[in-house]
């Protein structure tokens, strides 16, 4: 790894971009990362209005759907060249971004969900990508089994266990996740810390820094 460098990393946006006027420093990052849920259920037209805001921000953008978004912005994504979704792409400061969107299934229907073992080869596939990379950044729309960033009221973890077994055995240095706006915290398995910033428009992000000792995470409010 050569240099140090930080990103902005958010989530659950829901067609809301109001928040990237209060995020400091975010035109001088690195790049800003998106882990899921552009829109509300919308399609290539809502999210093409969410990339042209942060666009302004800050041209650098790695972004992948949530279950929010319709299965055809994961093209769109594609296309802009920013997509995370089952792939991986390294940075010039040598770390290694990888995703996985969607989300298991949910009580809502929303429109892209999968089941574990979909995440868990989607997983694989990102990872494939950019295993060769020394520091691992892992974005992932849904949050693993059993953590703090998985909580919903009542206290009820709704997380993933195919993503939470990924982790443990990976161990990437830092998971960006979302999906479960009220479980807004940070965790650690093993070595990895998992930040989940909740509502994009609750002023949630994190910033992830790469320095001479690793890649590290914290989470942050605008």
């Amino acid at each position: 790894m050569t240099g140090s460098a930080f990103w902005i990393g958010i989530g659950d946006i829901h067609d809301d971009v109001s928040a990237l006027t209060r995020i400091p420093g975010l035109d001088g990052a690195a790049g800003l990362i998106i882990s899921g849920d552009l829109t509300v259920k919308g399609g290539v037209a809502a999210a093409k209005r969410v990339i042209a805001a942060v666009r302004d921000k800050n041209p650098v953008i790695f972004a992948q759907i949530g279950n929010m978004d319709k299965a055809e912005v994961d093209t769109y994504l594609s296309g802009e060249g920013v997509n995370l979704h089952a792939t991986g792409r390294v940075t010039p400061q040598g770390v290694g971004f990888f995703g996985c969107g969607w989300s298991t299934p949910t009580p809502f229907g929303t429109p892209s969900e999968a089941g574990e073992d979909r995440i868990a080869a989607w997983l694989d596939a990102g990872y494939d990508a950019v295993a060769h990379c020394p520091r691992l950044v892992l974005v992932c729309h849904t949050p693993p089994y059993d953590t703090a960033v998985d909580t919903v009221g009542g206290g009820a973890h709704v997380g993933s266990r195919a993503v939470r077994a990924f982790i443990e055995r990976v161990q990437p240095d830092v998971c960006l996740t979302g999906h479960i706006h009220e479980a807004t915290a940070v965790d650690v398995l093993g070595r990895t810390i998992i930040v989940n910033p909740g509502l994009s428009a609750a002023g949630g992000y994190a910033r992830i820094e790469a320095g001479p000792d690793g890649v590290t995470a914290r989470l942050c409010r605008a």
